[in-house]
This record gives C-alpha cells, structure tokens and sequence, in this order.
C-alpha cells in the first residue's frame, strides 16, 4: 500500500488533549507513523497518496461495541421470503455504511461467522474490524429462541460457521462455549435475561443461573483470557453476570443500587445500547416491520432504560459506545447525541 498523508485537517486524537490545526497524519501500510503539526511531520521522498481533509476534522476511527453486522431487522414475512444467502451480500452495504459513520472496528454481538471477518481481512470486501461472538447462548423459550407458539419456528437455522445457542444446564452451556471458540469466537456473547424482541419472554425474566454463568466465563477464561458479554436486562440476571466475572452488561435496561454497585466494585462495563428500544418504537411508527410484543416491550423499557443509565453514569460505572446496529439501520450511531442528551 505504500505511504499516505492526510493533511490540511484539524486533528482531535481522542486522548482530551488540545485539538491541532493545520495537521497530518502519515500513514505506512496500515500503520500511522507520524502524527501532529503537517510541519512537523517528515514526508519520506517516495511516492506518497495525499488525502486533502479539505478544512475538515481528522479523528481517530470509532468503536461500536454492539452490533450485529449480517442482520438489519425487517419484516419477517420479507424474512421467511428470502433465500438463506442473501443476508450474506446485504451485509456488504451494512459494512459500507458502518465504515461510511467513521466505525472502523466493531464487536459484533452475534450472527456474524468467520467468514464474512475473512472476507474483510483478505480485501474481498470493505468492512470494518471485526471481534467476533459467533451466535448467543441462550435457553429454552429465552430471548434468541424464537419459537412462536403456533408451533412454528422463526429462529434462524445453524449451519457449518454457526452452531446453535440453544442450551440448558451446565453441561450444555460448557459445551456450547467450546463450540462457538471451535467456530471463531474471540468474545463469548450469552443472553442472562430476557428481551425485547423475543416472543415468549420479558427483559425481566432471569435466563442462566449464577453457576451456569460461571461456567461460561471458566470456559473462555480457558482459552487465553476469552471475555464474556452478557444481554442482560432485569436486574437480578444482570447481578448473576456481573457475580459471575462477566466482563460487560449490554443494554442494562432495569439496574438497581446493588447492580451498579456490583458493577462498580468488580470494573464491569456497561454498554448501554440506548438507541435499541427508542429504534423499535420509532420503527413500529413508520411501518409493520416490527412485531406487537416487541413493540409493547419497547415502550415500557424506554424510560426505565434512561434512568438506569442515568443513574449508572453518575456512579461512575465505565460505560462504552453500543449501537445495537441491526436492530436499527447500521452507520446511523451519530443518533446516539439525541439520546444521550437525554441522560
């Protein structure tokens, strides 16, 4: 790739130190070699791309913490309607467009195989980095088991890539995790509650016991340190996660005092994904795509969630940046200002 220089931007580095004006960045490969003052920097006498940032801001890439890059919910008569395949080359413009908002590395929170993480990295296709889940492990009836009770089954199929999260019981969930690294993972991703867009559930409702979820975080801890993320909602499964070692609270919808004070005490992170409900809501206004239960649960989560987060926040609880894209339409995390300012 050879060398490359943005100049003529103002530069914010992201560490709270002053921005710099009239600055470059110079680049060799993929790795940034010299950054500051444009008059500062030593332009080696090869060739050299320029990229003009035409007054503009250079900033570092963003990190979503919580996306789901080979899904963009939809209908789910469009859904049952469309080849397997097809999810595969759509995600190719959800990677463009995660790109496109300045996310340069996600971690993806499930439903995204090796694969498409190659792809990438062999220059196939332009994505994002990518820390991959591979599929969520969850129980019986629990968010992510979307057998409705007609007796028909919505949850998407496993196939070589992407075993099934389905498990119950500590040997189970032992196995399972062992399945997802066999498959890729570099995260462990394990639903401890409830959802949203579940049918048959309620964010409330406390999914993995304590020692099932110990055994989660064993299994990872195995394989050189392997973190666990945890969908957790109600406060008593996020207190099983947490308990349990789990490294980050995704959504963290009802946290009481005890919850954030567990939180505080172990350095969990909470990755509060507030645009997840608002985005359900919001949908459900515009068309059918969203299903009533989900769209009932949105609108009674949502000012609970606020508050949880409000109260985490001025707690001091280490948060990090989520979208929950796929829920919602990827690259559109800069709705996270209006939010937030809520908050």
């Amino acid at each position: 790739m050879g060398y490359t220089l943005i100049k003529n931007g103002t530069l914010i580095d992201g560490t709270g130190s002053n921005r710099v004006e009239n600055a470059g960045v110079l680049l060799n490969d993929n790795q940034i070699e010299s950054v500051g003052l444009l008059t500062d920097i030593t332009i080696p006498d090869k060739d050299v791309q320029i990229i003009d940032a035409q007054g503009g801001f250079i900033l570092p890439g963003f990190i979503d913490t919580h996306v789901h890059m080979v899904m963009e919910i939809k209908d789910i008569r469009e859904s049952l309607n469309t080849p397997f395949a097809f999810k595969f080359y759509e995600a190719i413009g959800y990677m463009r467009r995660t790109l496109d908002a300045g996310i340069t590395s996600v971690r993806d929170a499930g439903f995204t195989d090796l694969g498409v993480k190659l792809a990438v990295e062999k220059g196939l296709v332009t994505g994002p980095r990518m820390q991959l889940s591979i599929n969520p492990l969850t129980i019986i009836g629990g968010h992510g088991d979307s057998w409705m009770r007609s007796g028909i089954d919505t949850t998407p199929k496993s196939y070589p890539g992407m075993p099934s999260g389905i498990c119950d019981g500590a040997e189970q969930v032992r196995q399972k995790v062992r399945e997802m690294l066999r498959a890729g993972a570099e995260i462990i991703k394990v639903h401890a509650t409830g959802g949203v867009m579940s049918p048959t559930d309620h964010p409330e409702f406390t999914q993995y016991s304590q020692q099932e979820l110990e055994i989660i975080v064993e299994e990872a801890t195995f394989r050189r340190g392997i973190k666990v993320m945890a969908h957790a909602q109600g406060a008593a499964g996020i207190k099983n996660a947490v308990r349990a070692g789990i490294h980050s609270i995704e959504h963290g919808i009802y946290l009481d005092e005890e919850a954030i004070e567990l939180m505080l005490e172990n350095g969990t992170y909470l990755v509060p994904t507030l645009l997840a409900p608002i985005s359900v809501v919001e949908a459900s206004e515009l068309n059918e795509s969203m299903p009533e239960y989900a769209v009932q649960k949105a609108r009674e989560v949502v000012e609970a969630h606020r508050e949880s987060i409000m109260r985490a926040y001025k707690a001091g609880v280490k948060i990090a940046m989520g979208t929950d894209a796929g829920v919602m339409a990827h690259g559109s995390w800069h709705k996270l200002e209006r939010a937030w300012i809520n908050v």
